[in-house]
């Protein structure tokens, strides 16, 4: 569902910024939700996210010259930043430029060359900082233009990898792939059921008849890269390695909550421990969260994303007394399905599912009481289940 305001604004903007240009195309990326299933996507465990109807609008031609020139409409202020091809190293000064051209750095190295370089103008729709995948969005968006302003012979998946590849190795964020995923591969009307130790997957529809699905942004603003989430990253490496002198795995993701819990005691560092335990409950949450989905029981889905929202903030502390006031806070209101965080944590938002009747008393009541605790407003978002990059 393309946003023609978007769309126009995004192709105004490149004439009003770089002058006419017949080559000029617009391109679209969505931002995605995570479902269920969250910090288990670099252990090798399933997640279940969905890409939305709002993201990343781009309009690019291709110059002549090896010049890169970006400019955003959601930041003007900053005016066209420009790079060339001779210079794809990230810095401070690029800003959030970095993300385009890491992805271009990540095509040269699968020996993907442009030639010549190219001017872009982007204009999103994902609130900054909200943990709905802007990054991703921008990184796959700029992977889906480059594809098809210079014929690369490249796949949706693989457009997700060196997403992943750049934001890992240029940017320095140990994420892992599901964000990417989500984004290049989605679905109208379905979440990816998504298995990260081996990338296979299947859609899964979502049938919420007389319900919808809520973001709530906190406002807080979280950068995931200098936050804590690469260490929670390198201690379940650790974890893993220590379980590796024993068992046969691979990831956190492939040991049963009976194996972990037979096996635990190997962990002798008890905050190691925790944040190992939420890794592979989650892992099984989100297996049974599909199985219950694909049997109709939206009730019990419900109930797994509460077990999910209060394993990430007793066992893998990444919540937050904001993320905390609008998941508590949505819990005692009738009508709330379920309701967690979701995305990276220490901020960004919650994702709920509530019947059509409870949605103006769900904002209203959640608002108020998330003011009343935390000083500021949470911004509230109906969203839709939309497809992934395409060519507008």
């Amino acid at each position: 569902m393309i946003n023609q305001e978007m769309k126009k604004a995004v192709l105004d903007s490149f004439k009003k910024v770089y002058g006419d240009n017949d080559e000029v195309k617009a391109y679209f990326a969505p931002g995605r939700v995570n479902l269920i299933g969250e910090h288990t996507d670099y252990n090798g465990g399933h997640v279940f996210p969905c890409a939305l109807t709002i993201g990343t609008y781009g309009a690019a031609a291709k110059r002549d010259d090896r010049k890169l020139r970006f400019y955003s409409v959601n930041q003007d202020r900053l005016g066209v930043i420009e790079s060339s091809l001779d210079d794809l190293n990230p810095s401070d000064k690029a800003g959030w430029t970095n993300y385009p051209k890491g992805v271009v750095w990540a095509f040269e190295k699968r020996g993907m060359k442009l030639d010549k370089g190219f001017d872009l103008v982007i204009s999103g729709n994902i609130p900054n900082g909200s943990g709905l995948s802007s990054s991703a969005s921008l990184e796959v968006l700029t992977g889906f233009i480059l594809r098809d302003l210079y014929g690369f012979e490249v796949s949706n998946q693989d457009l997700a990898l060196i997403g992943q590849y750049s934001e890992n190795n240029f940017n320095g964020c140990n994420c892992g792939i599901m964000d990417q995923f989500a984004v290049a591969m989605g679905k109208d009307d379905n979440a990816i059921f998504l298995d990260t130790s081996d990338l296979s997957f299947e859609y899964a529809p979502i049938k919420l008849d007389g319900a919808k699905i809520i973001i709530a942004n906190t406002n807080k603003k979280h950068k995931l890269t200098d936050s804590q989430y690469n260490a929670r990253r390198s201690m379940c490496e650790k974890a893993l390695a220590i379980f590796q002198n024993k068992l046969d795995i691979k990831g956190l993701g492939d040991l049963t909550i009976e194996e972990f819990e037979a096996n635990k005691g190997l962990l002798t560092d008890p905050d190691m421990q925790k944040k190992a335990k939420h890794a592979v409950y989650e892992n099984q949450r989100a297996i049974e969260a599909v199985k219950a989905l694909k049997a109709g029981d939206i009730e019990h889905f419900g109930k797994l994303m509460r077990q999910s929202h209060e394993s990430l903030r007793d066992d893998y502390d990444v919540t937050g007394v904001e993320l905390d006031t609008l998941a508590e806070e949505a819990w005692k209101i009738p009508g709330v399905i379920g309701s967690r965080m979701t995305g990276g944590g220490f901020g960004g938002c919650t994702v709920s599912i509530v019947r059509d009747d409870a949605i103006e008393n769900f904002k209203k009541t959640v608002g108020e009481n998330y003011r009343k605790k935390i000083g500021y407003d949470a911004t509230f978002y109906t969203v839709e289940i939309g497809g992934g990059p395409e060519v507008i």
